[in-house]
């Protein structure tokens, strides 16, 4: 799957909270990695740091959000 057709897609998900990485890798066939490492060619340095502290402090206190 071409995932640069779907990158705004990919991209909505990815910053919603509501949506885990689980439901990302079966539907686009992205591990988690993979997707970090879109979401950085993706979005300015900033956003994708905003983004990346975000999951990491959302996990901190919901061990399960976004969880494999």
């Amino acid at each position: 799957m071409d995932i640069e057709q779907h990158r705004d897609e990919i991209i909505a998900l990815a910053l919603s909270d509501e949506v885990p990485f689980d439901t990302i890798r079966a539907r686009f066939e992205l591990d988690e990695t993979d997707l970090k490492a879109a979401m950085r060619r993706w979005l300015r340095p900033g956003s994708y740091r905003a983004w990346r502290e975000r999951v990491k402090q959302f996990r901190q206190r919901h061990p399960s959000y976004k969880a494999r």
